[in-house]
This record gives structure tokens, C-alpha cells and sequence, in this order.
């Protein structure tokens, strides 16, 4: 009888530590399996800041979104402009240049819509490869040039992208051919030159299209990040607000009053309410004022944010971003105006 008992006490126990290890177990995998989640990709896409690119392509927004909801790509849309400003500036037929990517000769599509289509579907392709085989976001990217393949190099190869991976590959393609390249991008990195197969400059290409200003103060910080909201929004005069879109004054106002700073309504009396100084003396956050930009019946007729290093923001046609360097804007210019406090 003792003999029995001691045998269920055995099997008893035994069973009951095989289930606490077998818990032990699942807990652990389940842990690894969070953490492995948590601390996956680096799709640091379109989190980047806003996207300034040309009118040209920012005429086709709304059909890069159609499309890249269609294909589950919505959170990558000013990716998607920026690598149409790169590949075409908005003024080809084949506007994304997606046709070799269907194995076809350059600029065979012959209509917009069917190169965005195209555009937009190899890039999510491109991002479920990327997800699969645990690449960063800037491998995407560059792949769009290069083609998938670029995507396996890199998974072989730490995973993340570089600029030595992009040249590497292109040397690897070219053969060590190269070829004289201009671009400021590369005559700053290597003296201009690139490997003659695709751009081993593309992910700076595309990248240099998106800005995150910071500025000092977190008043100037947080006018800037309402005004960065309605970049890409047309120009409409008389424009005050974000349901009818804003003219250049109407930006300034509603995007200052957001801070609690109370601005008249016309470029005149935004002037006028402001200390004057020089564009030499402007810090980020001051206005800068403009004359006879057309007939308003008054002498000040146009207003932006200055954010340093002779760049504005304004509500052109569209709201983006301006060179003050420009002959048009050099014409034009009064000097900057201070906010009184």
C-alpha cells in the first residue's frame, strides 16, 4: 500500500514539474518572440520629416495615394513623391520610370496612371521582401534602382544599408566600369563619379527631399510644426484655415496664433505690426516680407517664415519652401520683420 502511494506521489509530482517546465518554456518563447517584434526592421520612412518637392509632382499626390492604398503602402506616400521627383521631376510620361521593373524597355508605359500603378506595386513588393528578410527601410529605397537583388545583398550582409553596400553592389554589376557624375551629391562624397550601373547615390537622391528643421525655442518649434502640416496645399487667395487652404498671409496668422501669437490679417499689417530689421539680422521664426509680387494696392504684398540660411516657408503655389538666393525673391524683398513680445 505504502509502495502504491509513493508511485502516485512520483507521478504526481513528475507530472506537475513537467507542466511548470513546459510553462517555463512557452513564457520564454513568447518573451524572445515580443522582444524580437519590438526590435525588428527600421522602416524609418516618411518619419523623417516633410517631403518639399516640385509642383510638378506634387500634382499626382492624390493618385500616389489611390494607389498606394490599394496596395498597402500608405504610410509611404512622400517616399513615393520623392522618388518621382528623383526619377522623372513630374515631367515624363513614365513619371515613376516603373517599366523596367515590369522587364520592359525604359519609358515603354505611356500613361501616368499605369507608372504609378506600376511604381507603387513594385515598391510594396520591395517592402514585403524587405520585411521578410529583416532590411532597413533605406535598402528599400535604393533597391527601387536597383532592383530586388539589392535586398538579398544586403540581408547577407548586416542587414542594414549603407553607402559602401550601394557602391559595392555597383561595382559587383558594372564590373568596376565608371562613369563622371556631376551631381552635387557626389562631387561632395567622392569627387563625381559613380560605377556604371544604376545610382549608388539614389537613397541620397531621394532622402535629400525631406526636412526636419529644428529650431531653437520650443515657440518657434511649434509654429513650424503646424505650418509643415499644409505643405504641398495649393495657394488660394484669401485663404485662412486648413478647410480652405491658406494665401501667405493666412498661413502665417493661423500658424502663429496656434503659439498664442495674435497676427493682423494682410502681409501690410503683418509688416507693420512687426520690428523691421535686415535679412542678415533674421533668426528662425522671424517673417520676411516682400513687395509688388502683384497688385494688392498696397507696397508689402508677401510674407513667409524665415527658418535661416536665406530659406523660407510660405504659402507659394504650392506651400512648401523658398531660396531667397532666387533673382524672383531678390527683386522682391524688403527684409525680415521681428515679432513684438
Amino acid at each position: 500500500m505504502k509502495v502504491m502511494r509513493l508511485k502516485i506521489m512520483l507521478i504526481t509530482y513528475g507530472v506537475g514539474f513537467l507542466l511548470f517546465f513546459g510553462l517555463l518554456v512557452f513564457v520564454a518563447l513568447f518573451i524572445s518572440n515580443e522582444d524580437d517584434s519590438s526590435g525588428g526592421n527600421d522602416f524609418d520612412m516618411d518619419g523623417g520629416g516633410s517631403v518639399s518637392v516640385s509642383a510638378d509632382v506634387l500634382k499626382y499626390r492624390p493618385m500616389v495615394e489611390k494607389y498606394a492604398k490599394e496596395f498597402g503602402v500608405s504610410e509611404y506616400v512622400s517616399t513615393l513623391l520623392a522618388i518621382m521627383e528623383v526619377e522623372s521631376g513630374g515631367r515624363l510620361i513614365d513619371v515613376m520610370q516603373s517599366s523596367e521593373s515590369m522587364g520592359l524597355p525604359p519609358n515603354t508605359l505611356d500613361s501616368e496612371d499605369a507608372s504609378i500603378k506600376q511604381g507603387v506595386k513594385y515598391f510594396a513588393d520591395l517592402i514585403q521582401s524587405a520585411e521578410s528578410k529583416g532590411v532597413d527601410g533605406n535598402t528599400v529605397i535604393q533597391a527601387y534602382n536597383y532592383g530586388g537583388g539589392f535586398i538579398d545583398y544586403v540581408a547577407q550582409r548586416g542587414k542594414k544599408y549603407s553607402f559602401d553596400l550601394a557602391q559595392s553592389f555597383a561595382k559587383k554589376h558594372s564590373g568596376g566600369s565608371k562613369t563622371t557624375y556631376s551631381n552635387p551629391i557626389a562631387v561632395k562624397k567622392n569627387g563625381g563619379w559613380r560605377y556604371l550601373y544604376g545610382n549608388m547615390f539614389y537613397v541620397d537622391l531621394v532622402n535629400q527631399y525631406f526636412h526636419s528643421p529644428q529650431f531653437d525655442g520650443d515657440l518657434v518649434q511649434l509654429v513650424m510644426d503646424e505650418a509643415l502640416k499644409y505643405e504641398g496645399y495649393p495657394y488660394v487667395f484669401g485663404g485662412d484655415n486648413p478647410s480652405t487652404s491658406f494665401d501667405c498671409s493666412g498661413l502665417t496668422q493661423w500658424s502663429y496664433q496656434k503659439v498664442g501669437i495674435n497676427l493682423p490679417r494682410t502681409a501690410q499689417q503683418q509688416y507693420d505690426f512687426t520690428e523691421h530689421i535686415p535679412l542678415s539680422e533674421a533668426k528662425p521664426g522671424d517673417l520676411v516680407f516682400f513687395h509688388s509680387t502683384y497688385n494688392a494696392g498696397t507696397y508689402v504684398t508677401h510674407v513667409g517664415i524665415y527658418l535661416g540660411d536665406n530659406q523660407m516657408y510660405n504659402a507659394g503655389d504650392p506651400i512648401g519652401y523658398a531660396d531667397l538666393t532666387t533673382a524672383y525673391w531678390q527683386k522682391h524683398l524688403i527684409g525680415a520683420g521681428r515679432i513684438k513680445q
